[in-house]
């Protein structure tokens, strides 16, 4: 089955500015993923190498075990780990069944390495993450 549509694609912000060109070739580098209700599809603190993102179903987003949010189609996670592969900062476990898109670092690592028309949006979108961050944690 191919990957996420463009237009899935582009509505994550850390896609967002890319063209329509780069989008189709970074939907090709996804792979599917489903997970029935129940199953946990990352754990905090363990290490991560992969994004995802949700076209239909419900997810619940965890931090030391208190609820801080739910997921649903056109939502994403694991973009942090997708470029440092670190630990997770949250467990996401599936509320309902759920069908997603997977990226893994070693699939997009070569993407960005190879085309800076792909890899320049990704660094501006990160420093806007970074900004947004540190504002929120000295407001």
């Amino acid at each position: 089955m191919a990957g996420p549509s463009v237009e899935l694609l582009q509505r994550i912000p850390l896609f967002a500015e890319l063209e329509p060109r780069e989008l189709e070739r970074l939907s090709g580098s996804f792979k599917e993923r489903t997970f029935n209700a129940g199953d946990t599809v990352a754990s905090e603190g363990e290490s991560g190498a992969g994004f995802f993102v949700i076209e239909s179903g419900e997810a619940v987003v965890a931090v030391g075990g208190d609820e801080r949010g739910r997921l649903g189609p056109g939502d994403y996670f694991g973009d942090i780990a997708l470029i440092d592969m670190g630990a997770r900062t949250a467990t996401v476990n599936a509320e309902s069944d759920l069908h997603c898109y997977g990226l893994t670092f070693w699939d997009f690592r070569p993407l960005v390495e190879t085309d800076a028309r792909i890899a320049w949006p990704l660094l501006q979108a990160m420093a806007k993450r970074l900004r947004e961050a540190e504002s929120a944690t000295t407001a």
